[in-house]
């Protein structure tokens, strides 16, 4: 069996105070509530019989939780586990916050639901949280060939056969988050267009050319964007702009998946050795999940960008409004042509901190741009030690 794997995030919640935890499906929502929660009352709307009976009579869960007197606060917080898909039990959740002043987590993988059909979100009466994919600072033995094929999403890190397991996450998905919710009419271009952004992942973005390898409309392709990034399965990563004498690209973002191993099972990427192409794109996206978690988890909520101009020169990441700006290089030695494009973004911006991530073995600083192992990069990030 596997250990019990304690979680970076903190949902230490005042007395009374209800609060959402959104999360991709498998980040381990559920297990991470019935560790933090043990004597909590639970409804899972997975359970066909839960789901139907209150998607039919909302009101009995106000009526069942009002049963059970003066006892209900002292375990905890109620937990309703998938929420969006039963938005009516919010006006009751509403009811219960305001007149019998309980404590809920409402816990979902997606929102699109609930805010497409106008449902009561509770107008700020409940924090938001969000659970990752596995980090490093919470795994004590990270395999980076590993990481990079399995992902970070705690069923796939964990199994015998990552590869089945990414493989079924993507047939789950297509059941239970897209076809049973109704958010597209075809499934066969929705296919189509996962396999276009399997190959277009971490690139900017053009939506009329993964529309026309869909068969469909861009406006089409943008709604297949909103999807994942709705049901957390992806996120947009925009351009840094600041004025300044070089023509940026203003518009095109880039897309990435919430996991590296899910991004590689789209494309059929197997790693066996830390060099190459594909190797440099998966190292890259696993130091963005990173940023991504840190960023939550620490309640920092520092922009993550990255600079591009029109002549092509890029550098990954740029955070808050520039402060610091780290390339990604899988390279076992980072050259100087390699530290061109930081470089140029030294001298237009000054940020405080210009950091290379890679793969060398020890730390080293060349002019004003410090190089760093990825490990060192990490343990310095979630010790508050890079913004």
């Amino acid at each position: 069996m596997n250990g019990i794997i304690k979680r970076t995030l903190e949902m230490d919640l005042p007395k009374g105070q209800s609060a959402f935890l959104w999360g991709p499906r498998k980040t381990g929502k559920s297990t991470y509530l019935a560790q933090r929660f043990p004597n909590s009352i639970r409804y899972d709307f997975l359970k066909a019989d839960v789901f139907l009976r209150l998607s039919k009579e909302p009101n009995l869960l106000r009526e069942q939780l009002l049963s059970c007197g003066e006892s209900l606060s002292a375990k905890g917080p109620i937990i309703l586990d998938e929420v969006q898909k039963v938005p009516p039990i919010l006006d009751e959740v509403h009811w219960l916050i305001e007149n019998a002043r309980l404590q809920f987590i409402l816990c979902g993988s997606s929102a699109r639901k609930l805010k497409r059909g106008h449902a009561n979100l509770l107008g700020g009466r409940a924090w938001r949280f969000e659970l990752f994919p596995f980090t490093f600072h919470e795994l004590g033995d990270f395999k980076l060939l590993k990481v990079l094929n399995s992902g970070l999403l705690p069923p796939h890190y964990h199994s015998a056969r990552p590869d089945r397991s990414l493989k079924a996450y993507f047939q789950d998905y297509l059941k239970e988050e897209i076809l049973s919710e109704g958010l597209i009419r075809r499934l066969p271009p929705f296919m189509r267009f996962l396999d276009a952004i399997a190959f277009s992942h971490g690139e900017l973005t053009n939506f009329a050319n993964i529309a026309r390898d869909c068969g469909v409309e861009a406006k089409t392709v943008r709604a297949y964007y909103e999807i994942l990034v709705d049901t957390l399965v992806g996120r947009f990563v925009p351009p840094f702009v600041r004025r300044g004498g070089r023509q940026l690209i203003r518009e095109a973002e880039k897309f990435y998946l919430c996991d590296v191993g899910l991004a590689g099972a789209l494309s059929k990427r197997v790693l066996s050795e830390e060099k190459g192409e594909s190797f440099g794109h998966a190292f890259e996206h696993l130091i963005l999940m990173e940023l991504w978690a840190h960023r939550r988890y620490t309640e920092k909520d520092y922009d993550i960008r990255f600079w591009r101009t029109k002549s092509g020169i890029e550098v990954d990441f740029v955070l808050g409004d520039g402060q610091v700006a780290i390339e990604v290089k899988g390279t076992s030695r980072v050259d100087s042509t390699d530290l061109r494009p930081l470089a140029a973004f030294v001298q237009e911006y000054k940020p405080a901190k210009a950091i290379v991530v890679c793969n060398e073995a020890q730390p080293r600083q060349r002019d004003r741009i410090l190089l760093l192992p990825w490990r060192e990069f990490l343990n310095r990030l979630w010790n508050d030690d890079i913004i």
